[in-house]
């Protein structure tokens, strides 16, 4: 016991050394000298002078002590797990797996017209936006089973429409597979290939019950050994029981899995509160070829 703990804690410390990369923030003087803001990833913040060439080359050791890190982390990993570094990938679905077709607020005001739908994509947008981003008072999640309360509220508040109709209309298109296209035309040939080479996939998102059927109306939900989502499980990204759901579906220790997902909060630290590795969608990782190729399976 004390064996597999010392391993997830060394796991957990190199994980996060790999991925604390500082950012830099730049301006300019009155006496011509560039200053730079290093922004450290726990909030504080330092600021010193350099000249352009000194932040070239600090900027180039930087990256080249973070790349000897993270060659050092992965082989430490490929040793414990025979030639890959993680024994299962958990993967977001929206933004990550898949991504709408259009814009929201264009498909909110194309179905809306014919309902009296007069607002314009730019506001129908904002006040998304709003509405999104305020406290969801009848309950702790979001996404309850079908999710139809808090999804109502949204397009009610989004369009000035209140309509049953117009709501149910749009609430089952978001079901098809005309509304989604995956972000990858290459991830079922890297998923077949993961699986192949005995590595576990899951879904993890936070998403009401659409979510299953709508997987299966994109012929992807064989791809995968488990779905952990939100409205089933009770709990929303980034609370860990979500991933750690995930890890139990699939028989997985949570050290074994890496999360793959486009939301630095809700996916990386949430996985990695979890004891998950994590990797950040469009930025540690461009693709699922990536994906693969990093845990050790050539595609």
């Amino acid at each position: 016991m004390s064996l597999m703990a010392s391993r997830a804690k060394v796991t957990r410390v190199l994980s996060s050394l790999t991925h604390r990369t500082p950012s830099f923030i730049s301006g300019s003087c009155s006496n011509g000298v560039t200053p730079n803001i290093r922004v450290d990833p726990f909030g504080g913040s330092r600021s010193f002078s350099t000249s352009a060439s000194a932040a070239a080359t600090l900027d180039s050791d930087v990256l080249g002590s973070r790349l000897l890190g993270l060659k050092d982390y992965e082989d430490y990993r490929r040793a414990l797990y025979g030639g890959i570094t993680h024994k299962a990938l958990l993967v977001d679905a929206v933004g990550t797996l898949v991504v709408p077709s259009q814009p929201m607020a264009q498909i909110y005001r194309q179905i809306g017209e014919k309902y009296g739908v007069e607002y314009s994509e730019a506001e129908i947008l904002n006040r998304y936006r709003w509405a999104y981003g305020q406290p969801w008072g009848r309950s702790r999640l979001r996404y309850v089973n079908d999710g139809r309360p808090f999804w109502q509220f949204i397009v009610s508040s989004s369009t000035g429409c209140s309509d049953s109709q117009y709501f149910e209309e749009l609430y089952n298109y978001y079901t098809t597979e005309k509304a989604w296209h995956l972000c990858d035309p290459e991830a079922e040939k890297v998923f077949k290939a993961l699986r192949k080479s005995g590595v576990k996939l899951a879904v993890v998102s936070n998403f009401d019950t659409r979510l299953r059927p709508l997987l299966r109306a994109l012929n992807c939900d064989q791809w995968f050994d488990a779905v952990a989502v939100s409205a089933e499980v009770e709990a929303e990204k980034p609370n860990p029981t979500i991933f750690l759901k995930a890890c139990d579906l699939l028989g997985v220790k949570p050290e074994d899995a890496i999360h793959v997902g486009d939301d630095r909060r809700n996916d990386i630290w949430g996985a990695r509160d979890a004891g998950c590795d994590a990797w950040l969608w469009g930025s540690d990782v461009q693709s699922f070829k990536e994906v693969a190729q990093r845990i050790g399976v050539q595609v």
